[in-house]
């Protein structure tokens, strides 16, 4: 448990109130739900980059990553490197030019531009529910980071057994007041803040690691001389903690298919092309050019993000390589490196992460329930000052569902939540991005193809996960389908490849989409050159 001095609490208080402040700054310009949803289409490229690499990065990811590196090694940076570079790319130039030409608030619209209103609902409908369980999720799991990562427990007192409690409402309202506020401005332009501080922080924590050490080759030799011995006590076959690469026969659960194939190809460009928390950014940007230019500048932070959280995972290893639980890596490098108040920039840095992602999730669902479901199916003759009330008021329902959610979750068994919630967005993301894929390179898909092929495809991860239950493949008398720790990463292939061949073979039954409908809607090649 880190020790930390009034410094740095008062550090962190700064850092907080300077963040709620600026958000409730940019909330006195708000006067539409265009600004409300997209910040008046008026977003810089570098303030969207670096919001993009702030959302995608909270603190679950700080020291879960630190911790996986820890246990596994350097593997977990493919997560970054092969997860998210390429995919960002790809979209910056042959996704992201669409979505915002169209000029709509939300993936599902545009998906309605393409197909049909059947489409829109049923993407939306899993979208809103992922999202909205998110922001529960990720505020117990805040809660929950703060308490047990950096003892803030309480000895004595009637606020003893009630620390997540008070965490989870503390980041809720701090979130909450400037979401409310200022929309998706405030949330990009305090995640702009937010990337510096925990960029700066964990970069801290990286260089004083290795300074300890005695240098990078010093590190290499260290892990190897530990994995040696380690191999020779326990006779068993010798960890690959510097290996990004790793065999299909491994402990880790990262071996090479499953991060090539179900991540890099699947999960990752569903990721970076299809959610709405992620794409909502572009869509607020300047100019075609500025959309662009935002993925490319997000790719390159992006590359930075391994080294900096998955590396000091490496170092614990060295430094303490006995810790029983791995996930106390990044959180002893801190207490035993930082000096105080330097201690107070990583927390900082470490609320910077939980909120930013809170804030993403929170707006993004107020503006699908608002734009796909209220405005779309309740009330189509509302105005954008109508809007803005409306989108105001989902924000606040969504944040005390996520309140309740997540005190819920608070009192049952919390083991594996971070587990379920990659599952859960795998059940619809790889459906999800094949009706992108179909949607945007082939004429002939159509609306009830699309429609029939992402059912389908869900419908086929909830099978795979179902059958893959302990109690149900014993119950039926077979083996589970995936012997792997995160069997996510493959039910999203299958789930995708259903969807895939669904789309085709109802699409060529069906009536084509009017050409007129579907003309500007379609990738071309001569589109890719600027």
């Amino acid at each position: 448990m880190p020790s930390f001095s009034w410094i740095d609490y008062a550090v962190v208080v700064a850092y907080l109130a300077i963040t709620v402040v600026i958000g409730l700054a940019i909330g006195r310009r708000i006067s539409t739900g265009r600004d409300y949803f997209l910040a008046g289409r008026r977003l810089r490229w570098w303030v969207i980059g670096t919001s993009l690499v702030a959302t995608d990065i909270g603190g679950t990811d700080i020291i879960g990553v630190g911790g996986a590196a820890y246990k596994y090694g350097l593997a977990v940076g493919n997560f970054e490197w092969i997860g998210c570079v390429p995919a960002m790319i790809v979209a910056a130039f042959v996704f992201i030019p669409f979505f915002w030409r169209s000029g709509v608030y939300t993936i599902p619209e545009f998906m309605e531009r393409r197909f049909n209103a059947g489409v829109r609902s049923a993407l939306a409908l899993c979208w809103l529910l992922f999202m909205a369980s998110n922001v529960g999720i990720m505020l117990f799991a805040s809660a929950k980071m703060f308490v047990t990562a950096f003892g803030l427990e309480f000895d004595t007192g009637p606020l003893v057994g009630h620390e997540i409690t008070l965490c989870l409402l503390a980041t809720a309202a701090l979130v909450g007041v400037y979401t409310l506020a200022g929309g998706l401005a405030a949330v990009v332009y305090t995640d702009v803040i937010q990337c510096a501080v925990m960029i700066g922080g964990c970069l801290m924590v990286l260089v004083l690691g290795i300074v300890e050490v005695g240098g990078v080759g010093e590190l290499v030799d260290r892990v190897q001389e530990l994995e040696q011995a380690r191999a020779a006590a326990s006779a068993s076959a010798a960890a690959e903690h510097t290996s990004l690469i790793l065999p299909v026969e491994t402990d880790s659960p990262f071996p090479w298919p499953a991060i090539l194939i179900g991540l890099g190809l699947i999960l990752s460009p569903a990721y970076w092309i299809g959610n709405q928390a992620i794409v909502q950014r572009s869509l607020g940007a300047r100019s075609e050019f500025e959309a662009k230019a935002a993925y490319i500048w997000g790719a390159l932070l992006k590359n930075l993000i391994p080294l900096i959280i998955a590396v000091p995972g490496l170092i614990a290893f060295v430094c303490f390589p006995d810790l029983e639980d791995s996930d106390n890596a990044f959180p002893t490098l801190v207490t035993s490196m930082l000096p105080i108040g330097v201690k107070g920039l990583f927390l900082a840095a470490f609320a910077a992460a939980l909120m930013s992602s809170v804030d993403s999730y929170l707006n993004s669902a107020a503006t699908i329930l608002t734009n796909d479901l209220y405005h779309r199916f309740i009330r189509p003759d509302a105005d954008e000052r109508r809007l803005l009330r409306v989108g105001r008021l989902t924000t606040t329902a969504l944040l005390l569902w996520g309140i309740g959610f997540g005190l819920y979750i608070s009192r049952i068994e919390s083991s594996g939540i971070y587990a379920i919630f990659q599952t859960l967005m795998a059940f619809f993301q790889g459906p999800a991005f094949a009706i992108l894929l179909a949607g945007l390179l082939w004429r002939r898909a159509t609306g009830p193809g699309a429609l029939v092929g992402f059912l389908g495809g869900v419908a086929t991860s909830v099978v795979l996960f179902a059958l893959n239950q302990e109690a149900v493949y014993r119950w039926l008398n077979l083996e589970p389908l995936f012997q792997v720790e995160e069997p996510f990463l493959y039910f999203s292939i299958w789930a995708f490849l259903v969807a895939a061949v669904l789309i085709v073979v109802v699409s060529l039954l069906t009536r084509p989409e009017p050409d007129e409908k579907i003309r500007d809607l379609i990738y071309r090649r001569s589109e890719a050159t600027p």
